[in-house]
């Protein structure tokens, strides 16, 4: 989901700068919120959490440039079901940055568009979440087609970021529609396996009992909302 040097140039660069802002801006008041409601102890525990998987799933799980960019296993659904929205969107906003800044220096300019990339489809599968997942089901119970849905939102809004900037850098030219679709063909995999991923650690959490009393879990991880 990395924009590579060169794809958006000069002064439309811009706009990656105004999105990752905005991006960032509402990590700001979804962790505000979180605060007044959950306490430091739950954000902080959270968001290190989460910025240390981050940074693994950039660094440690495989990893491949396709057309435009690269494939990861972001793995944003499980984040967002474990630990919240908050901590989620900080941890993928900080582990991006610590990859930019100690092992890819050249993806820095390019920051604010990966950001808004990683973010953007964060805050809207949280809404869906809230849409397809009744609010007597804990996170834990999930079926597969709930999780399907959230993974396709997710997934589906990072090609189509990935695609925008694409698209914003180099128009319609023949080669860069065929590396689109190359990119958007290698993240189907991804967006089948992320569900069965997502159900594999909701049911390592079920047997776990003990989070049902920690700070490093969400509460609707166990209990209805």
């Amino acid at each position: 989901m990395h924009i590579e040097p060169g794809v958006v140039e000069g002064g439309k660069a811009l706009l990656g700068y105004a999105t990752g802002t905005a991006a960032l801006a509402w990590a700001g008041k979804l962790a505000w919120d979180m605060l007044r409601q959950e306490g430091a102890q739950a954000l902080l525990l959270r968001s290190l959490l989460t910025t240390a998987l981050v940074f693994c799933f950039f660094e440690v799980l495989p990893h491949h440039p396709v057309g435009v960019s690269e494939v990861h296993l972001i793995l944003g659904t499980t984040l967002l079901l474990l630990f919240g929205v908050a901590p989620a969107a900080l941890g993928l906003a900080g582990g991006l940055l610590i990859q930019g800044l100690f092992f890819a220096p050249a993806d820095l300019p390019q920051y604010g568009m990966n950001v808004t990339t990683l973010l953007a489809p964060l805050y809207a599968t949280a809404a869906l979440a809230q849409r397809v997942i009744p609010q007597q089901v804990a996170y834990v119970d999930l079926r597969y087609a709930q999780a399907l849905k959230l993974s396709v939102a997710y997934q589906g809004g990072i090609v189509a970021w990935v695609a925008f900037w694409a698209l914003y850098g180099h128009g319609l030219e023949a080669d860069n529609l065929a590396n689109i679709a190359a990119f958007g063909a290698a993240y189907v995999a991804v967006i089948v396996a992320e569900p069965l991923i997502d159900l594999a650690v909701l049911a390592a959490a079920k047997a776990l009992h003990a989070l049902k009393r920690s700070v490093a879990v969400q509460r609707r991880l166990y209990h209805a909302a």
